[in-house]
C-alpha cells in the first residue's frame, strides 16, 4: 500500500498550525501574568453620585492599590443601565474593560424591556459578586404620612395624586415601586431619572413625593434629617438602620434586594477571569473596603464567576413573574 504523501506546502502549514497553538497559549498566559500593564477601564452603568457609583469607586480604589494600576470608573448611564451594559458587551475581551454586573440590566431588563441590544447569557463573562443592598423607601419630610400604613392610606384616599421617583426604568428601585403599587393596590405615578443623584435633587425640592433607592444613598439623607425613611425592602431589618421596619411587615411577600458585581465581555480568557475574581475577593476582605461598606450600609458578598452567573440567572427567573404581575413594561 502506498503512503499518502501531503504536498510539501500543506504539510508545512499544518506543522505551523500545530506549533502556533502552544505559542498562542503561552502568549495569553504571559499577558495574564503581566496584567495590568496600563489603566483598567471600569464602566459603571449608572451616573456619578449614586450608590452603585460610590460602591464601585470603593472597590476600584482598592484594586488600584493592590495592582499598582489605575481602575478608572467611567459612568455610562441611560436606559436603566442598558447603555453602559451594552458598552461592556462590545468591549475587547482583554481584561482592560470591565464593568458593573447588576440586577437592573442582567436580571430585570430581560423581562421588563421589549428588546435589548445584548444577550445577558451570551455576551458577558461573570467575574465576581461584590455586594448586596436592600432598597429603602423614603418620603419628603412634609408628606403627611410617617409610616408605611399611613402612606398606603394616603395614596389610596387620593389616587393619582402622588408620585415616586427611581434611578431609572428597569432598576431595582423602579421595580420596588411597582411591587409597592401592586401589593398596596395604589395608583401612583412613576417618575424615572437618569440615576439617583438627580432624583434626590427633585426629592429635596419637593418635586416628587417618595422614592425607593439602594440604601447607601438615602441612608445619609435620612441621617442628615433631609428625608424620612419608612422601610427597607429586604426580608430582615438592616443593621445600618435597625429602627426601620421591612416592607414585608406591612405587605407580605414584599422582598427585593439589589446586588452588584463585576463582569467583562464574552470571551475573556479563563485565566484572566480567575485572576480578576481573586483580586476582587482580596479587595472585599481588606479592612478598608470592609469599613467603607459598613459605612454605606452595603453587605460584601463575594461569589465565584460560576456562582455569580448562576445567581443572575436564578434572580431573573425569580423576578420575571413579579415584573409581569406588576404590568410594568418598557419598549
Amino acid at each position: 500500500m502506498k503512503k499518502l504523501l501531503l504536498p510539501r506546502r500543506r504539510a508545512l502549514l499544518l506543522s505551523g498550525t500545530a506549533l502556533a497553538a502552544p505559542m498562542l497559549a503561552a502568549g495569553v498566559a504571559r499577558a495574564v501574568d503581566e496584567w495590568p500593564t496600563k489603566p483598567v477601564r471600569y464602566i459603571n452603568v449608572f451616573p456619578p453620585g449614586g450608590p452603585t457609583d460610590t460602591l464601585s469607586r470603593i472597590v476600584c480604589h482598592q484594586l488600584a492599590e493592590m495592582t499598582g494600576q489605575q481602575f478608572l470608573v467611567e459612568n455610562k448611564a441611560g436606559s436603566g443601565g442598558n447603555i453602559g451594559t451594552d458598552a461592556i458587551a462590545k468591549a475587547a475581551p482583554d481584561g482592560y474593560t470591565i464593568g458593573l454586573y447588576t440586577i437592573a440590566s442582567q436580571s430585570i431588563a430581560p423581562t421588563l424591556y421589549g428588546k435589548l441590544p445584548f444577550d445577558v447569557e451570551k455576551d458577558f463573562t461573570p467575574i465576581a459578586m461584590l455586594w448586596s443592598v436592600p432598597n429603602m423607601l423614603m418620603t419628603r419630610l412634609d408628606l403627611p404620612a410617617k409610616t408605611v400604613p399611613e402612606l398606603i392610606k394616603l395614596c389610596q384616599d387620593t389616587p393619582g395624586k402622588y408620585s415616586f421617583a427611581s434611578s431609572g426604568s428597569g432598576t431595582s428601585p423602579h421595580l420596588s415601586g411597582e411591587i409597592f403599587k401592586q401589593l398596596g393596590k395604589l395608583n401612583i405615578l412613576h417618575v424615572p431619572y437618569r440615576g439617583s443623584a438627580p432624583a434626590y435633587q427633585d426629592m429635596l425640592a419637593n418635586q416628587v413625593d417618595m422614592m425607593f433607592d439602594n440604601i447607601p444613598g438615602p441612608l445619609g439623607l435620612m441621617r442628615g434629617g433631609k428625608v424620612r425613611g419608612l422601610a427597607v425592602t429586604s426580608a430582615k431589618r438592616h443593621p445600618a438602620a435597625p429602627d426601620l421596619p421591612t416592607m414585608g411587615e406591612f405587605l407580605p411577600g414584599f422582598e427585593i434586594t439589589s446586588w452588584g458585581g463585576i463582569c467583562g465581555p464574552a470571551g475573556l480568557p479563563a485565566a484572566m477571569v480567575e485572576k480578576l475574581s481573586g483580586l476582587a475577593k482580596k479587595a472585599l476582605e481588606s479592612d478598608a473596603v470592609k469599613a467603607a461598606f459598613v459605612q454605606q450600609g452595603a453587605t460584601a458578598i463575594w461569589m465565584s464567576p460560576a456562582d455569580t452567573g448562576a445567581y443572575r440567572a436564578t434572580d431573573e427567573k425569580r423576578l420575571a413573574p413579579v415584573i409581569k404581575a406588576s404590568g410594568a413594561k418598557v419598549d
